[in-house]
């Protein structure tokens, strides 16, 4: 990265600078990385503490099986509803508003829980969490902008996406050792409290995007008249399509533009169809081992952990060959080969030990991309709707959730087999999420490192 500044993270630009020229130090990319990864952490703790407490509240309500299960759906379709106002935010009212506000709602989100009355207020209360789910939608768009002068920029991304399994395993070990003692209630609490230090550490020392900022000034001199002087902002903040069309407004009309369309459809589909795949073998997984392939209930609580292991790994893995053979070629890969595995696990005749170990390789390839996947996101949108566009692919996630679930059930109530159901509800979908990949727009086509060789190269007298 050469010399940079060591300002302190957070702090205003120096005297006479614009703030959209603001110079990014070595310890405002540390603040915004780590607070980011924590606002992950939490988020994820109280999403799988939610999955993982849902028997205990259903015996303490007195529902049946049935009724959990569609109060969870019914939340689930909450939470898609109000994740769609998570881009507009983004790109409003900023990167550093838009995390706090996320954090905030999340946080609410969890004390409340804790003081549900019944189904009703549970649908409501949970749907909230929508807004804490959609926080790597932010880490997407945010990091994408800090990051943009570090190298091996992806793989940094991949460790702060790796809040996922580090949450989910935060939040099985905590809950282990808390529930006996303080009862589902509290522990909604304890969640949300969680949340705190890492809200106030946001609002003291995340910088805003500079990005942001030249993206607001360049619509200021647009309004002004000032055409030429927003001409040369966006040139030095690489943000011409601002100033090359006078359509652009930075809602949803722009990412369904023609040179946009296909794109935000083919990556809104692959979201949707991978997520289906999600549901079934990481989600429900235990259920699938259980029903085809006769591993043992306890046997599968224990892939739960390795599951989180090997998507720990993954994330790493797919963030680091991201920047070397470009995210969008390791993306399609990795969902191909996890949609190939498991189909081989499920059918061919493997003993438990094999088993396991092809489940967690499914999960490598199924959740690993994800480390990829989000800041390619971030680069692969204009900057003015960077928030937009990643949040409207980033909302079928749910959707997807609801369908591979919803599939499931349907073909096992026709009689068919766990191994094909599983196959057919998520298999086939993990193979399709790879297929539409290959229609959306390519960004680090030959991975940054070669880039940055190149340019290197191009650069000496």
């Amino acid at each position: 990265m050469g010399a940079v500044p060591t300002e302190p993270a957070g702090s205003p630009p120096a005297k006479g600078q614009e703030p959209w020229n603001r110079v990014i130090s070595r310890k405002d990319i540390t603040a915004v990385s780590v607070i980011a990864f924590l606002a992950w952490v939490a988020s994820v703790y109280d999403y799988t503490l939610f999955g993982t407490l849902l028997p205990v509240l259903a015996e303490d309500f007195g529902w049946s099986t049935a009724e959990s299960t569609t109060i969870n759906t019914l939340a689930t379709v909450g939470v898609f509803l109000v994740s769609i106002a998570v881009g507009p935010v983004l790109d409003k009212l900023g990167r550093k508003r838009a995390l706090i506000i996320l954090m905030l709602g999340g946080t609410i989100a969890s004390g409340l829980t804790g003081l549900a009355m019944g189904a009703v207020s549970v649908i409501l209360i949970r749907s909230v969490t929508g807004l804490s789910l959609s926080e790597e939608v932010v880490n997407s768009v945010y990091l994408n902008e800090m990051l943009k002068k570090v190298k091996n920029r992806g793989f940094v991304y991949s460790l702060v996406q790796s809040g996922w399994p580090v949450g989910a395993l935060l939040s099985a070990g905590i809950t282990a050792v808390l529930l006996p003692v303080i009862g589902w209630r509290w522990s909604f609490l304890v969640a949300g409290v969680f949340s705190i230090p890492i809200i106030l550490a946001a609002i003291k020392f995340l910088p805003e995007s500079p990005t942001f900022l030249a993206i607001k000034e360049i619509k200021r001199r647009q309004a002004a008249g000032e055409k030429d002087a927003a001409r040369e902002l966006a040139v030095q903040h690489e943000l011409t399509e601002l100033t090359d069309s006078e359509q652009m407004s930075g809602g949803l009309k722009d990412i369904m533009a023609p040179a946009l369309r296909r794109h935000t459809i083919c990556l809104s589909g692959a979201w949707l169809t991978n997520w289906m795949g999600i549901q079934v073998f990481s989600v429900l997984g235990t259920t699938v081992l259980v029903g085809a392939k006769d591993v043992s209930f306890e046997s599968a609580l224990v892939v739960l952990v390795l599951s989180n292991v090997a998507a720990f790994a993954g994330y790493l893995f797919h963030g680091w060959v991201g920047d070397r053979l470009g995210r969008k070629l390791t993306v399609t890969i990795g969902w191909t080969l996890g949609g190939l595995v498991s189909i081989l696990m499920l059918i061919l005749p493997t003993g438990q030990g094999m088993t396991i170990f092809m489940y967690a390789l499914t999960l490598f390839f199924l959740n690993g991309p994800y480390g990829a996947m989000l800041f390619y996101m971030g680069e692969s949108f204009p900057a003015h709707v960077r928030g937009t566009g990643a949040n409207v692919a980033h909302v079928m996630a749910p959707v997807g959730g609801i369908a591979g679930s919803g599939l499931l059930s349907v073909l096992l109530a026709a009689g068919l087999p766990m191994t094909t159901a599983a196959i057919g509800a998520g298999s086939v979908f993990m193979l399709v999420s790879g297929v539409l990949m290959l229609g959306t727009r390519t960004t680090n086509r030959i991975g940054d490192h070669a880039r940055e060789k190149m340019e290197a190269t191009h650069d000496q007298p």
